[in-house]
């Protein structure tokens, strides 16, 4: 599983549409980079091994210094003061922060619940626009500075790519068709979620933006993705406009994207929206619990549909807050809203 941030659509549109023939000649590489990485492939764990109460971090930057090998060279390990470098110091502060935040909320020791090590490299490529998780580490582009900026910027990056590690390690959720995009909004969910929680804000108070700042200045957006209104996010004639549907009466039959595993998942992401606002209070605790329990309860199909997940949180939901609960009700209401009928 090879998980990029940007989605290919995004990048085709500047190959296409534009005027700069040096952008369009990054955006070609990065497409094609990213293609390569996604071909690979490697023997994936899928199961997690015992968790463990040892909640300690460890984590490894390591630099590219603008190549394409992977790890490069470590420039900072778990304990070591900051560097200098804001990339390198911010990648470091932002695995923290999603570890302690899969700690805090639920009692999860890393990716894998086992204390795994979380690496990442930054500096990698010239002018890379996407950053991805590899099966086993994160990877950073810097961005073209006209288009995106630095991938270690946006939190919900960072916390994006991990979980992508995370579902690797539980529910394993193929990356195609609707199980991909599946995998993709879980990833949003709980990238959202990291950025909430850091910042202390409720359902009510979070933007609901994924990969807010990642836009470079002239940019016509906001951000790559919105949770809270797919299809809002961005409309920029090098970028194109925002494809994300946010109701299955506009769900994108295609082959391309796997699947439009970027542009259906705003189906899933509505409906997590949609859940959190209507439960009210820190969007962590309740919709977020239940989402969390469902993906590592070992009752998903790895080809789950939309259907079968939302069957799945409803059940999780009456198993934690009961039949005629509010917040049962309120996931059932969710998912009806995007049109989606367990």
């Amino acid at each position: 599983m090879r998980c990029t941030i940007v989605p290919p659509h995004m990048l085709e549109q500047v190959v296409r549409d534009a005027d700069d023939p040096a952008l369009r000649d990054i955006a070609r590489h990065t497409l094609a980079l990213s293609s390569a990485l996604r071909t690979e492939r490697r023997t994936l764990p899928v199961e997690a091994p015992s968790p463990t109460e040892d909640f300690v971090p460890n984590r490894t930057v390591a630099d590219a210094q603008q190549l394409e090998v992977l790890p490069g060279e470590t420039v900072r390990a778990e304990g070591a003061p900051a560097t200098g470098d804001k990339i390198v110091d911010r990648a470091y502060e932002w695995l923290g922060v999603t570890f302690d935040f899969f700690e805090a909320a639920y009692r999860r020791n890393s990716i894998d619940a086992g204390g795994l090590p979380m690496i990442s490299t930054v500096h990698y490529g010239r002018d890379y626009d996407n950053a991805f998780w590899n099966g086993s580490q994160m990877v950073y582009g810097d961005g073209d500075g006209v288009l995106f900026t630095a991938f270690t910027g946006p939190l919900d990056v960072t916390g994006h790519e991990l979980v992508h590690g995370i579902t690797q390690y539980t529910a394993n959720l193929e990356y195609y068709g609707q199980a991909g995009a599946l995998n993709e909004s879980v990833s949003d969910v709980f990238g959202s979620l990291v950025k909430q929680w850091h910042l202390g804000h409720t359902a009510d108070q979070a933007d609901w933006l994924i990969g807010q700042g990642l836009l470079a200045e002239g940019v016509n957006g906001k951000a790559l993705r919105s949770m809270k209104e797919p299809g809002t996010a961005y409309d920029d004639p090098r970028l194109g406009k925002d494809p994300q549907p946010g109701h299955m009466d506009d769900y994108v039959d295609t082959h391309r994207d796997n699947g439009g595993v970027h542009i259906n998942s705003g189906i899933p992401n509505r409906a997590f929206y949609l859940a959190s606002v209507a439960i009210g209070g820190n969007a962590w605790e309740k919709a977020g619990r239940v989402w969390y329990d469902t993906l590592t309860g070992g009752n998903i199909k790895v080809d789950e549909n939309f259907a079968g997940f939302a069957a799945a949180t409803i059940a999780t939901a009456t198993e934690l807050y009961g039949a005629d609960g509010a917040e049962t009700s309120a996931i059932q209401e969710a998912w009806s809203g995007v049109g989606v009928q367990a």
